[in-house]
Parts: C-alpha cells; structure tokens; sequence
C-alpha cells in the first residue's frame, strides 16, 4: 500500500527525504501504546510519538470535545477579543502550576508549539528587564547540547551543532557547559552524583559579560533532543541561586518533561526548582492538536501590567493563541490525566522501567545508559567513520520488529506514553536488546 502513496512533493522535516522516500514507513492508525502501518502492522510506541502523547493514542475524549469545539466555534482571534474556552483552561493549567506567592507560575500565554514557546519566553524575559528599568540586560544564556526549538531565538541559545551550523543567530548570546559526564556517570539511574559544580559556569559567564548585560539563563531540565541529559543533583537549585543573586530569570524548557514524564506534573516539581518562565507543548494537548504555552511567574507578568490602562503590555502574539480547538484539546487531556492519575504514572512504574533498560548494560555497543522518569537514552559506540549509523540501524530494524524508538546521533531514546504497562515496558526492552544484539 506504501507504493501508491506518491512522495514526491511532500518536503519532510528532519528527515534525509531521499534516504526516507527510498524505503518510507508509513503509520495510518493508532489506539492506546499501539501504531499501526498502512499494511496492517502492528508498532509498539516506544516514544509516546515524538515525546507528546503522554495519554497513549486515540483518545476519544479528546477527539469528542475538539468536533464540539469546532461545530460550536472553529475560530476565535486572540487580539483584543477572547473566547471563556481560552481562559479557563489557563485558571486550570496555572492551578496545578509550580510556585506559590510572587514566584507562583500563575499566568499563561498560549503559543502554537515549543519553539514558539521559547521564542516567547525569551522576549518576556527581556521585557520584563526593560520594564523594570534593567535595559542593560538583553543577553541571553544557553547550554551547549541544549535543544529550544528551530525559531531564530531557540536556535541561538540552542546548543546542537547541527541546528546552529547554517543558520546565523542573534547576537548577544552565550551558553553553559553542558552537563553530560560519562567518565563519573555512567549508566546512571535516575540524577547521577556528579556535577553540581557545572551551574557554575554561568558565573563565569557573568564574570566575562556583566551581570548587568544578562536577561535570562534557559535549560531543560533534563535535556531530551540530545540523548537524554539528567541534572546531577544539585545542580538545578544551584543555577537558581546563582539566577537570584544575580537578578538573571531562570527559563526552565519544559516541552519534553511536562505533563507528567517524570512522574510529577512538571519537572519544576520533581526536583523542587521553581523557575521565573516556564515552556510547555506537545503534551499539553496529548499531541492530537499543535499547542504550547508560556508560564510566567507573577513576578514577571506584574512588571509588565503599569503603564496606561489601553496601552498593549507586551507586544506579541500569535494567529493560533488560544486557539479554541486546541483549549478544548487541553482540557479533555487534562481530565484524562486527572482521573487516572497520570501525573504521577511514571513514578509508579520507575522502578520496574528502570531495572529493564539499566539490564541492558554489557549488551554489545552500549556504553551508557541514562534513564528518570519514564525516559531513557541508551548510548551505542559510533562506527569508525560513521556517526550515527549504528543507531540508525537499530532504529529501521526495530521499526521492523514492531517498536517505534527515536534516534539522535548513536543514542536511542524512549519515552512511552504513560499509559504503559508493565508487559509494554517489557516488550519495548526485549525488542530494543534483541535489535542491539543483532547490530554490527
């Protein structure tokens, strides 16, 4: 059936469209941990999609509230109008939101994706500098390996070399170290033991640049586009501290680790650091419509609320901000999630995830193996001369096993939607490890 699909004009993103279009997989349907191809195969997810739904597929309470949404109101503009969808759904969302008193995540601009999420973030930080009379500060702070989306913001403090390498960014940026340490972490599970000392970098950025001349300092706070980072402990506090002294926001890029892959709503809540803006997408809405959001702590939304009553705060926006279709997405994922305690499903099923990809160590090829939450990167030895072809081929031979898995240089990295069960987690290791086994 693939065959007469004509794949000639689609341009694909992120993908070697001649290599794809040479020898294509193609899904056509999904329910539950489940894809399935156009031929009738069968394909365990192993990513939760591309790490957004969270809720495992075909939900039909979404699908149910989004042909509502659409038969009552397909489009609302945002500027200067709103719809009570819109506003709702950021009461909910800034209600189960990290933080209390001024630094209470508490205000949330709705975006169409994580890279506008950040672009978002980005500019509110500097704006809110401005306004609080810190013009001065228009630097932005980055960590290397880290991944912010493809607008020219998130690939400026973005650091991902293949990202950054055609493209020209904005001036005026810097970026940390990044934090991955195989010498002393090693096939760690869960925060490895090593490496608080990192988040001092930014003093030495500070040091080098100014305080005066820095905005905001952005990170994930476990790194996921490349290879599946975690924060030694102790680490995140420490940058928060360092941020504080030097009246620098902190940026946590929550599109991959919120809503739940860590076992907590947000990471900001898993390792008990409240950021000043936080960026949140893909399962927001389980992935079914595209959607991100932006949110901001008090402190940084009151700075921006003074001036005169009909002067426009922040001058910035989207076409599809609070798009009506999208809110009535968020909110059925958000019921799902509440009623079955999804929140909180990666924690319960940790350990057992945890003991299944860690029990890889000593396969051929693997030479770390990272894994928290519900997420794991496994790290195979590259070929000589070959970056990145060893795991490419693990992941077309798993795709023809049946298990999806997602690839970035010669790391494997899973993230299965929440739902899992034990038996999905099971079948998702023996898969990969029989793949890796066979790999040459």
């Amino acid at each position: 059936m693939t065959n007469e699909v004509d794949l000639s004009s689609y341009w694909m993103p992120f993908t070697a469209n001649r290599q794809f279009k040479a020898a294509p997989r193609m899904l056509s349907r999904a329910d539950g941990m489940w894809y399935m191809t156009p031929d009738g195969d069968r394909i365990l997810d192993g990513t939760a999609g591309l790490w957004c739904v969270n809720a495992g597929h075909g939900r039909t309470e979404i699908a149910k509230a989004v042909e509502a949404q659409l038969s009552a109101l397909d489009y609302a503009p945002s500027f200067q109008m709103g719809h009570p969808l819109a506003f709702d759904l950021a009461a909910r969302q800034t209600s189960i939101a990290p933080g209390s008193g001024q630094g209470k995540l508490g205000h949330v601009f709705f975006t169409g994706s994580g890279s506008e999420s950040v672009d978002t973030a980005l500019k509110m930080a500097i704006a809110y500098q401005r306004a609080i009379g810190q013009g001065t500060r228009t630097r932005l702070i980055g960590r290397e390996r880290g991944y912010h989306g493809v607008g020219f913001g998130g690939i400026t403090v973005g650091g991902i070399l293949n990202n950054r390498r055609v493209f020209p960014q904005l001036p005026g940026a810097d970026h940390l170290r990044h934090t991955h340490d195989p010498a002393r972490n090693a096939f760690s599970s869960g925060q490895p033991e090593f490496g608080a000392e990192l988040a001092d970098d930014l003093e030495r950025l500070v040091a080098l640049h100014g305080a005066e001349t820095i905005a905001a300092c952005i990170v994930e706070p476990v790194a996921g586009s490349t290879g599946v980072l975690v924060p030694p402990k102790g680490y995140l506090s420490r940058l928060r501290e360092i941020c504080d002294r030097h009246g620098i926001l902190l940026i946590f890029d929550e599109v991959i680790t919120g809503f739940g892959r860590l076992g907590a709503p947000f990471a900001a809540d898993y390792f008990s650091v409240v950021p000043d803006l936080m960026t949140t997408a893909k399962g927001l809405t389980n992935g079914a419509i595209p959607m991100g959001a932006v949110f901001a702590s008090s402190k940084v939304h009151d700075a921006l609320m003074v001036g005169p009553e009909s002067a426009i705060e922040f001058f910035h926006g989207y076409t599809y901000s609070g798009h009506p279709a999208a809110c009535a997405a968020a909110m059925a994922t958000l019921d799902i999630f509440e009623r079955e305690g999804l929140f909180h499903r990666a924690g319960e099923l940790e350990e057992k995830w945890h003991s299944l990809v860690q029990g890889m160590r000593g396969l051929p090829w693997i030479v770390d193996i990272r894994s928290i939450g519900l997420v794991a990167g496994i790290e195979l030895e590259p070929r000589p001369g070959s970056p990145g072809s060893r795991a490419y081929d693990v992941f077309t031979e798993c795709f023809r096993r049946g298990l999806l898995v997602r690839v970035t240089g010669d790391i494997v990295a899973l993230s299965p939607p929440l739902i899992a069960e034990a038996s999905d987690l099971e079948a998702i290791a023996s898969i990969l490890g029989d793949v890796i086994r066979a790999t040459e």
